[in-house]
């Protein structure tokens, strides 16, 4: 793929786009689940609330995720795109092609790791 950073806007504009879309159909999957168990059996209910939980945990994940890609259109914006935040190196093109929201290089995101076990 190419560094240019028009190319990886448009992958994660669109992206973005499909996320959003994800997005608000989640929002219907989150619903409170009925307590009233005449129509629902006990196991039906723990089911449902089960599915509550997983739809819940999808939409945050989706939320993280459009900020992750918010986050790299504005540095697109900028100026910034394709340099770590830490040490202000150029990102590798391989890292970029596998997630162009990435925001750290290897070295700081190993030391970022490395850090975050320590604690």
């Amino acid at each position: 793929m190419t560094s240019d950073p028009r190319t990886y806007g448009e992958r994660l504009q669109s992206e973005l786009d499909a996320l959003i879309i994800d997005i608000a159909e989640s929002n219907d999957a989150g619903g409170t689940v009925e307590l009233d168990q005449t129509r629902v059996g006990r196991l039906s209910r723990m089911d449902a609330m089960q599915q509550q939980a997983m739809a819940k945990n999808t939409h945050e994940r989706y939320g993280i995720r459009r900020r992750q890609i918010e986050a790299a259109l504005a540095r697109i914006e900028a100026g910034t795109f394709g340099l770590c935040c830490l040490c202000r190196e150029p990102l590798d093109s391989e890292r970029l092609d596998s997630d162009p929201a990435v925001v750290f290089c290897a070295d700081c995101a190993e030391a970022r790791e490395q850090e975050r076990g320590q604690r």
